[in-house]
């Protein structure tokens, strides 16, 4: 399970970075401009995006047992 919220930290802090970038150039990579939701909002949909890996990375680090 540690392994899987790693994972999906990495996937989660990866998608929203391209969020803010793309955002601010003209490109269009990543999960969060190709669904029409956050339309407008992309920038701070990749740092809630980021945020939220965050807290996966510190919820697989906090569950290892020694």
């Amino acid at each position: 399970m540690e392994r899987l919220s790693g994972f999906l930290g990495l996937i989660a802090v990866a998608q929203g970075a391209a969020g803010p970038v793309t955002e601010f150039s003209d490109g269009r990579v990543g999960f969060v401009q190709r669904i029409g939701f956050p339309d407008g909002r992309e920038a701070g949909a990749g740092v809630a995006l980021i945020a939220r890996g965050v807290a996966l990375f510190a919820a697989a680090g906090g569950r290892r047992s020694d």
